[in-house]
């Protein structure tokens, strides 16, 4: 009955040195501060997420980091859910030294969850709300929020793959689902300033700079 009404496509061998397919996103090379938001957006669902279980060494996630190019990496459970967030910062700051004291370990023994910003302590920037503002928009909450990374959600409906795995009882209609990042080292790369340390403070007064002339 197949072969009666659907021809088979024709098929061709594998080349020596074939390679996977890397999706990426297109940002644009410059913005300004009156440029839209989204422009500055990491989009996730062009821009695969970096993502590490709690339980992996920091050591992991620092090798992570630098092979992705990346400096924050999501931490998710085995069912992908979100458990928090770990950056370089996070890394190379004084976390890492109270959780060896307290636990009495090396460096490479410390954990992601020991340093990580749990998911209770984020808070995230709805997608809905960036059809209309500016880059500059995204800035004041960063600086406002003392933070390097923004967090974007959207409100989807939940597919019936995921209505099956879901351990809530009843199941849930509509799922927080993370959708993009901002980054403040990004959105200044894309405004064209060329900066010498990742201190935010620093980071925001250059923008700030850059504003006023």
């Amino acid at each position: 009955m197949i072969r009666e009404h659907f021809r088979p496509l024709p098929l061709t061998r594998l080349a020596d040195g074939a390679r996977l397919y890397q999706p990426t996103q297109r940002l644009p090379e410059r913005v300004t501060l009156e440029s839209p938001a989204l422009d500055v957006m990491t989009d996730l669902q062009q821009f695969p997420a970096r993502t590490i279980e709690p339980e992996a060494s920091i050591e992991a996630a620092n090798a992570k980091m630098i092979r992705y190019g990346v400096r924050l990496l999501f931490v998710v459970d085995p069912l992908e859910r979100l458990l928090g967030l770990i950056t370089a910062t996070d890394i190379l700051g004084e976390k890492v030294l109270q959780a060896m004291q307290a636990r009495g370990v090396s460096r490479q023994e410390v954990l992601v969850q020991e340093i990580m910003t749990p998911r209770e302590h984020l808070e995230a920037i709805d997608i809905e709300d960036l059809r209309g503002p500016k880059v500059g928009h995204v800035l004041a909450t960063l600086k406002q929020a003392g933070r390097q990374h923004a967090i974007v959600v959207e409100v989807r409906k939940v597919t019936f793959q995921e209505r099956l795995a879901m351990p809530s009882t009843p199941p849930r209609d509509f799922v927080q689902t993370v959708r993009g990042l901002f980054s403040t080292t990004q959105i200044a790369r894309q405004l064209g300033l060329q900066l010498q340390n990742l201190d935010l403070a620093t980071t925001f007064a250059e923008v700030e700079a850059l504003f006023t002339h």
